[in-house]
């Protein structure tokens, strides 16, 4: 599979906590697999305010509606605020739009273990919702469907996303980039999945 063996050793405090709670080895995807199939009847919540929620009754969207027919570039974080998703993984993303556009991806997305409120308030925050969809997987059924779910309560955050990246084409993932400690932005950067569309 694509997914790197996950070693959370180290001296940070998310890599000691997640050494200690180890939950998986693998990602149940993998190059090729279909993101639809892997996830049936899911959907992903549009970052937004608590206005924008009522008048929409709440509404989900569903994969079908982000994927098919669409080339996606998503990657998942660990959750909004915390210091390498604000500081070293999304800003990459947004200064990097341009050549994303200009490869034919249709949207970027980022994906957390968060309700839309919160992404949608630190969307604002990092100046990213022009250039990055935001979404939120408040429940983790996205994330526990792929199997792309860590333990991290250790810290304080409970059940959350490993930290990855994807490109996706018409709902097939054509690269998926897992890191090995959640601390970590070696593999899942926007240079990386640059390089690979």
């Amino acid at each position: 599979m694509a997914s790197a063996m996950v070693n959370r050793g180290g001296s940070s405090v998310i890599k000691k906590v997640s050494a200690a709670l180890r939950i998986r080895s693998y990602a149940k995807v993998a190059t090729g697999s279909d993101i639809l199939s892997a996830a049936p009847n899911v959907s992903l919540q549009k970052a937004r305010t608590w206005d924008e929620g009522l008048a929409s009754k709440f509404s989900t969207t569903p994969l079908k509606d982000i994927f098919k027919d669409k080339k996606v570039v998503i990657f998942g974080l660990p959750g909004a605020y915390t210091g390498v998703c604000s500081n070293k993984h999304v800003p990459p993303y947004k200064d990097n739009i341009d050549k994303f556009k200009a490869k034919g991806i249709d949207s970027v997305i980022c994906v957390a273990i968060n309700d839309p409120y919160t992404m949608n308030a630190w969307a604002e925050k990092l100046q990213a919702r022009d250039a990055i969809e935001f979404y939120g997987d408040f429940d983790g059924s996205f994330h526990k469907s792929l199997e792309l779910v860590t333990d991290l309560s250790g810290a304080l955050l409970g059940i959350r996303s490993e930290r990855w990246s994807a490109y996706v084409v018409d709902g097939k993932i054509k690269a998926l980039n897992v890191e090995e400690a959640p601390s970590d932005v070696k593999v899942s950067g926007a240079d990386t999945i640059l390089g690979q569309i």
